[in-house]
């Protein structure tokens, strides 16, 4: 039998270090130096606060911080941008979700994609991942491939493939 896992997993230690660098440079550069501008990582919470003087000065933070994070292979599309709210100090904040696991409707989603492909494969939903395994590895790689056309607005990363 072979299977292979669908995943959704950020790389915490690689996002604390493109904050770090964001920030360095936030407050190295010449524009952007007095605004008062911060990048915090929560890791308790999986998230990033990102705080400002106005919505503009909000906009090239991200910029700086988006950069650092591609730089450092972290998918964006496994952000997820919260509101930009108003804050003490006539400051604004915006909180940036990192998603870790697959959301059960996303992976619900999956599933039933697979089962209507009608391979003879099966495919399970196991905490906050998808496990795929069927006898022929052709039929494993068929799905992979159907899975990476398909765009479901998260980041997907495929896992623990094994073959026997």
């Amino acid at each position: 039998m072979n299977s292979f896992d669908i995943v959704c997993r950020i790389d915490v230690e690689e996002v604390g270090n493109a904050v770090n660098q964001a920030m360095k440079e936030v407050r190295n550069r010449y524009d952007l130096k007095k605004t008062g501008s911060t990048i915090a990582l929560d890791r308790a919470a999986s998230k990033i606060v990102v705080r400002s003087e106005d919505d503009f000065t909000l906009k090239q933070v991200l910029d700086v911080l988006e950069q650092k994070l591609v730089r450092r292979n972290v998918p964006l599309k496994a952000l997820t941008y919260g509101p930009v709210r108003e804050a003490a100090g006539s400051t604004v904040v915006q909180e940036i979700a990192m998603q870790q696991g697959i959301p059960i409707e996303k992976a619900r989603e999956m599933v039933k994609l697979i089962k209507q492909q009608k391979r003879k494969v099966q495919s399970s939903i196991q905490g906050d991942q998808v496990r795929v395994s069927g006898k022929k590895r052709d039929d494993l790689q068929a799905v992979m491939a159907m899975l990476k056309e398909k765009d479901f607005g998260i980041d997907m990363q495929f896992a623990n493939y094994r073959s026997n």
